[in-house]
């Protein structure tokens, strides 16, 4: 299944905006923590193990 690489995001400048609010106030430790949990539930809620691996090369 190939990755949709093009944007597909309804309100992409919202979620943008909802994303570095996540972030304000936090360290650079904390908000990398916040990333990767984020990471990890997008990953659990994608399922696809073929799918993670061709994120993880494209992302590479």
């Amino acid at each position: 299944m190939p990755l949709t690489l093009t944007p597909n995001i309804p309100d992409p400048d919202g979620f943008y905006d909802e994303l570095l609010a996540a972030h304000a106030g936090l360290t650079k430790e904390q908000s990398d923590a916040l990333n990767a949990r984020l990471i990890l539930i997008l990953a659990n809620q994608i399922g696809n193990r073929a799918i993670l691996s061709a994120a993880i090369a494209s992302a590479k």
